[in-house]
């Protein structure tokens, strides 16, 4: 099964499993080290110096039960290194939820979801840290950034859901609004200022139809995130950051292959700052074409292309870099990746990826210094995953 169809059963596992009640106690994990190496620039660590980095790996531990039929409790720690991001090592919740379920039945399963849950974003982030549902080592960066992954990752409050059976398909609707866990990354990320990013009351959404069981799924993915803004550098420059972005998503599955697109429009907004400078917006766009052949029950090779820009009204980032901001390059990324998947056993998998990126817009600024990086840069990964 294919990480989009994971992320699918994710959705609807409660409902999948709503009339179990004796012996439902289960844990499950995962763990996970990479090798990473580039010719420029500095990715997880510092890959570019002689042996590359060893500095990404992935440790997680989920559990679930059912105290009555209609109630599930389910919740995933996760521990990660990636380089300079975060707290290294440091277990975190991952997600956490008390799901109790209101309808289910073979036409329909409605229910509430309170707690930390995952953000229904894309075909991807839901099932995002557990590598063995991930169709690479690295999820396409222009819409599944890990240099500023709180953004979209999860969120604390109140999720509802909603599936619909159909003879030939299935509708899956979940909306929420909560906290999002918005962290140093984002910070860091979001402006060389390296603001103080306080999360305030957001809100996210997805429609998804899988149809002939997910031969060909496609979604809708909309997210209002917000935070208040404090300059670290003029203390009287605050105001509220707004992140919006729009996700659409199609992916057709056949016996052997698989095709998967994913367009994002994003706008990022600074507004109600008494410093007026600080008061703007940017409207970016991402979109990536992946296709995923399965040689045989064990193996399969993936190609993609991954397009993201941060300003649509300045792609080649030619006025960003007259205006003193930064190097051009560091507004776009165009990034070709190949590779390679290898199920060893059913718990046990190797993978190998290669990436030719032109542009740094993605890249982490925790790893690196914006005025030594390189435009043209290469990246060879090596992953091997474990999970139970």
């Amino acid at each position: 099964m294919i990480a989009a169809q994971a992320a699918i059963t994710t959705i609807g596992a409660a409902g999948a499993h709503a009339m179990e009640t004796a012996d439902t106690f289960q844990v499950h994990g995962f763990m996970s080290q990479a090798l990473i190496v580039t010719d420029h620039n500095d990715f997880f660590g510092s890959s570019s110096d002689d042996g590359g980095s060893l500095e990404y790996t992935e440790l997680g531990l989920n559990a679930s039960f059912r105290p009555f039929s209609h109630v599930l409790v389910a919740g995933q720690v996760l521990s990660r290194k990636a380089g300079n991001y975060g707290d290294a090592w440091q277990p975190e919740l991952d997600y956490g939820v008390v799901d109790y379920q209101l309808i289910a039945n073979e036409e329909r399963a409605f229910g509430i979801q309170l707690g930390r849950f995952k953000n229904p974003f894309g075909f991807y982030n839901q099932t995002r840290d557990a590598p063995s549902t991930r169709p690479s080592i690295l999820l396409p960066q222009s819409i599944y950034f890990d240099r500023s992954r709180s953004l979209g990752l999860a969120s604390d409050g109140l999720s509802i859901y909603n599936e619909e059976r159909f003879s030939n398909g299935t509708l899956y609707i979940q909306g929420g609004v909560g906290m999002p866990q918005v962290n140093s990354d984002a910070e860091i990320s979001l402006s060389p200022d390296n603001p103080s990013l306080d999360s305030k009351l957001s809100s996210i959404g997805q429609v998804l139809y899988a149809h002939d069981g997910g031969r060909i799924n496609v979604a809708l993915s909309m997210a209002r995130v917000r935070a208040d803004y404090q300059s670290r550098q003029e203390r009287q420059a605050k105001g509220e950051f707004i992140f919006q972005p729009i996700i659409l998503s199609f992916q057709y599955n056949a016996e052997n292959w698989s095709l998967t697109t994913e367009y994002e429009y994003q706008r990022k907004e600074l507004k109600d700052f008494a410093v007026s400078s600080y008061n703007g917006r940017v409207n970016g766009e991402s979109v990536y074409v992946q296709y995923l052949y399965r040689l045989s029950n064990r193996w399969q090779w993936l190609l993609r292309y991954d397009y993201a820009v941060s300003d649509r009204n300045d792609r080649d980032g030619e006025r960003f870099e007259a205006s003193g901001k930064g190097q051009d390059y560091s507004r776009f990324a165009k990034d070709v990746t190949t590779g390679v998947h290898w199920r060893v056993t059913p718990n046990w998998n190797i993978q190998a990826e290669i990436h030719h990126v032109n542009g740094t817009a993605w890249l982490p600024r925790q790893d690196n210094d914006d005025d030594n990086t390189e435009q043209h840069w290469n990246m060879l990964l090596l992953q091997t995953s474990f999970s139970f």
